[in-house]
């Protein structure tokens, strides 16, 4: 099943457009909430990115349109940062009714200073990550420092952000200039995670310094060296939610280290865009791509390196333990792999009986004081291991179409 696009009402009553990406086995462990940058939406690329990476952990994430933006409904003139915070509470609320509470909230530039103060709200947070937070979410003003005296003397004005044209009135100013992310750093009494770019021209990395000093333990921070304020290159917000999904672990654990139910052994999930594929085998997590040259991004092996990796790995288990079980002295076992077919070509030319002949190139080394004849014995042993047998036996696939 694909992401949900989902709604829930704020607290005036208007619908709040979302999407709850579940992990591809469809069986979280536990449940995650995004707040968006100022001004930005739910769609942005690196929000993507950091929910996938989420997903791949088990975690699934909501990530919505604050009121009046994206596809939400409502009058973004008639906002600010109290009502910002609260449309977040109402979303932890939904998910709390009809999931799981979210244990971590995620918050991006303005929307990480939301998150913060949101957590007072939520007894069932354990953990807050903010991306590029300002210290102070007044801040912000000075993304208006063009249109600020007239909206102090007109009580509104038409302010141009990010190249899109947004009402901008009076009580925005005053309600933010009015926050002190001090105290309720000091008093968070949740994990914290900071992450900030050195290089951030929007909010100055001495932003994550003043709320790294102001936070109790357990508070950590991690340099997004290079990084724009909004993470516009994929590798930036990819590594963002790697490290978010790795920290997180110490602070939102599995309620049981086994593996997920399941229907099947395995779940694949692909969107509309691109290659990079998520993997779930049990509770592990893995990602499949293309290489650039055939339009993936390079995230993971292909689907065929895969498969040439499980002869690999399947290759060294089997040698090793039938020395084991023989009590030879087989130290290591180190196998090299090729596999001779295109996939990107293979995919076009799928109805093409001749296409599907496969070619794999195995070297295998072994270190151990082996006799000739134990060697013999762990070359034929090699050929007969389970996924070696699987590729060289008639397989059925049986398929159906939901």
């Amino acid at each position: 099943m694909p992401s949900q696009m989902i709604r829930f009402r704020n607290a005036n009553g208007e619908e709040l457009a979302a999407r709850l990406e579940l992990p591809a086995s469809q069986r979280p462990y536990a449940f995650a909430l995004f707040a968006h940058c100022f001004t930005c939406n739910k769609n942005l690329a690196a929000v993507r990115n950091i929910s996938r990476a989420l997903n791949l952990r088990g975690i699934a994430v909501l990530r919505f349109d604050f009121t009046g933006l994206g596809e939400s409904e409502g009058d973004f003139g008639n906002t600010n940062f109290s009502s910002n915070v609260e449309d977040l509470v109402q979303a932890a609320r939904y998910l709390e009714e009809h999931h799981q509470a979210p244990e971590l909230l995620v918050g991006h530039s303005l929307g990480g200073a939301a998150a913060i103060c949101a957590a007072h709200e939520l007894p069932f947070v354990k953990a807050v990550a903010t991306i590029g937070a300002p210290y102070a979410p007044g801040h912000v003003s000075h993304l208006l420092k063009e249109e600020r005296d007239e909206i102090e003397k007109k009580g509104v004005a038409e302010a141009s952000i990010g190249g899109q044209p947004f009402t901008v009135k009076k009580h925005f100013l005053e309600d933010i200039r009015e926050q002190n992310l001090e105290p309720k750093l000091k008093n968070l009494g949740r994990a914290l995670l900071i992450l900030h770019s050195p290089q951030d021209r929007t909010v100055a990395i001495e932003n994550a310094a003043r709320m790294y000093h102001a936070a109790r333990h357990p508070k950590s921070f991690i340099s997004l060296d290079g990084a724009g304020h909004l993470l516009p290159e994929k590798e930036d917000s990819r590594y963002a939610g790697e490290m978010i999904a790795a920290w997180v672990s110490r602070y939102v654990q599995r309620p049981e280290k086994k593996a997920l139910k399941v229907d099947k052994q395995v779940a694949v999930r692909l969107g509309q865009e691109g290659f990079t594929t998520e993997i779930m085998v049990r509770h592990h997590s893995l990602t499949a791509d293309e290489p650039e040259p055939v339009g993936g991004n390079d995230y993971g092996p292909s689907p065929y390196e895969l498969v040439t990796a499980g002869l690999g790995a399947c290759t060294a288990m089997t040698l090793q333990m039938y020395a084991r079980r023989k009590k030879w002295p087989l130290k290591e076992v180190r196998v090299q792999l090729e596999h001779f077919k295109d996939h990107a070509e293979d995919s076009e030319k799928a109805e093409d009986a001749s296409s599907r002949i496969d070619h794999f190139s195995r070297i295998i080394e072994i270190d151990g004081e082996l006799d000739d004849t134990q060697r013999r014995k762990l070359l034929e042993i090699a050929n007969k291991c389970p996924v070696h047998r699987t590729l060289n036996s008639p397989v059925e696939i049986h398929t159906e179409l939901k």
